[in-house]
């Protein structure tokens, strides 16, 4: 009986926690060492890749000013991208950036985006002969997240607005009370 009253709790924790998602989050120790290495690079094509390693460690920070930063650099070279692969990439790291700042809309805009370039890649793939048939879970992972917290932020709300118009009418039915 305790294992289900414990188990309980940490579910009802666990969604007021906000867990359960399973994107990983970058320390303050990886992003420096990204940027050392985005100052190192001794070629465009290895600056190109240290800006993407960058930009991963940003927006997956706690630190809010970090995702910010990296979902500027994204957005600033997402028409650049060299590939479908890359701007498939890009769009992911954006809709986990929007998915730290709690944009769950944009997030789940960024994300469908990322799915249909995905489809379309793996089209072209398969076009072209190639083995390649890149698996996409993390976006289908993230895309889940965003979900559920959509639905929880729902389910929030409407706890709200029930416990607000719950408080007026009692606030009614006391006036009323006095009253006679």
């Amino acid at each position: 009986m305790e294992a289900k009253i414990g188990k309980l709790v940490e579910s009802v924790g666990s969604f007021f926690s906000g867990g359960g998602d399973t994107i990983p989050w970058c320390t303050r120790d990886i992003i420096a060492g990204c940027e050392r290495e985005v100052g190192e690079a001794a070629t465009e094509e290895q600056k190109n890749d240290s800006i993407m390693r960058l930009s991963w460690a940003l927006v997956h920070s706690k630190n809010q000013e970090d995702v910010n930063r990296g979902i500027g650099m994204l957005e600033a070279s997402l028409g650049q991208s060299s590939s479908p692969l890359q701007t498939r990439e890009k769009l992911y790291l954006l809709a986990v950036g929007h998915y730290r700042n709690g944009d769950y809309p944009r997030s789940r805009q960024l994300v469908d985006r990322c799915l249909e370039e995905t489809q379309c890649f793996d089209a072209v793939t398969q076009i072209r002969g190639s083995l390649i048939q890149p698996d996409w879970r993390q976006a289908l992972s993230l895309r889940k997240a965003i979900e559920d917290k959509i639905a929880k932020d729902g389910l929030i709300g409407i706890g709200i607005a029930t416990t607000a118009v719950g408080l007026l009418v009692g606030g009614i039915a006391a006036i009323a009370a006095r009253k006679k």
